[in-house]
């Protein structure tokens, strides 16, 4: 019936607004949907969902299911929400960049985390991270140096790194879990998924709260090759108020290189039971 009354509005849509006439005002609509669905909500923490998707993580307790791993931690807003919410859950916050890291290491005394100066990626050695000439240290640092030059449209400047795996890293703290493991890599999210595979392969990681965006063109990353290194994970994109399952993979709805906060939850956690 659904796929009957689909098609019989589709078709008279198509009819009366899908000509040339009313091109603009149909790309007018669908970027409104593209805000209603949670895509380019990016303002602010309220409006991206991610305070939001915090509290409900802190709310139910999911913090004290292990650490929380905040990667590309930057100057530390991720880990001031954290600290915001009342988490005493215990948080190690990577960050490669010098400049960066400076800032970060100096929170770390007022918000009692762990800063790391390294990044995260499917192998341990040594990258280039590009940042802006002219503002050498923001939030749009990436290994990839187009997310600079093409999408911000920036000359860029380079800082050799180093970089670790959340695999290496968690054996070699002896860590027994991780809460969350939060990615904001600018394009990198799926190397670091690939420096995790033993951790998720052992069910070591219940939550991941990553970006999904433009910056993925860069990278050459569909959100199919993310989904393929979260085997047993639910999918969610997160709006204002909550988070929405996104359900069985349809390239339509999931590959769109736009900004938006995913996050996936572990079938096999405990974090699994409170979302329905």
């Amino acid at each position: 019936m659904k796929k009957r009354m689909l098609f019989f509005f589709t078709n008279c849509y198509r009819k009366w607004f899908g000509g040339k006439y009313f091109f603009s005002f149909n790309r007018f609509l669908y970027t409104l949907s593209l805000h209603g669905l949670g895509l380019l909500n990016h303002e602010n923490g309220k409006v991206s969902g991610e305070d939001e998707f915090v509290k409900w993580f802190i709310r139910n307790r999911h913090d004290i299911n292990g650490v929380i791993f905040d990667v590309g931690a930057n100057r530390g807003d991720y880990a001031r929400l954290i600290r915001h919410h009342k988490s005493a859950a215990e948080l190690f916050c990577f960050e490669p960049h010098p400049i960066n890291f400076k800032i970060l290491e100096e929170l770390s005394f007022e918000l009692n985390f762990i800063p790391v100066m390294q990044g995260m990626g499917d192998k341990a050695g040594r990258l280039i991270i590009y940042d802006y000439a002219s503002r050498n240290g923001s939030q749009h640092a990436s290994i990839y140096k187009d997310v600079i030059e093409e999408i911000h449209k920036s000359k860029s400047h380079g800082t050799e790194v180093e970089i670790t795996t959340i695999d290496e890293f968690v054996a070699r703290n002896k860590i027994s879990g991780i809460s969350l493991l939060k990615i904001d890599t600018e394009g990198n999210e799926l190397n670091v998924l690939k420096g995790a595979r033993s951790c998720l392969l052992n069910n070591l990681i219940n939550i991941v709260h990553f970006e999904f965006n433009e910056m993925n063109v860069v990278s050459k990353t569909f959100f199919r090759d993310i989904l393929n290194e979260l085997k047993g994970f639910e999918i969610y994109r997160l709006l204002p108020d909550g988070m929405v399952k996104l359900g069985e993979y349809n390239a339509v709805f999931f590959e769109i290189f736009a900004f938006q906060n995913i996050v996936a939850i572990n079938k096999n956690s405990i974090a699994a039971e409170t979302t329905s």
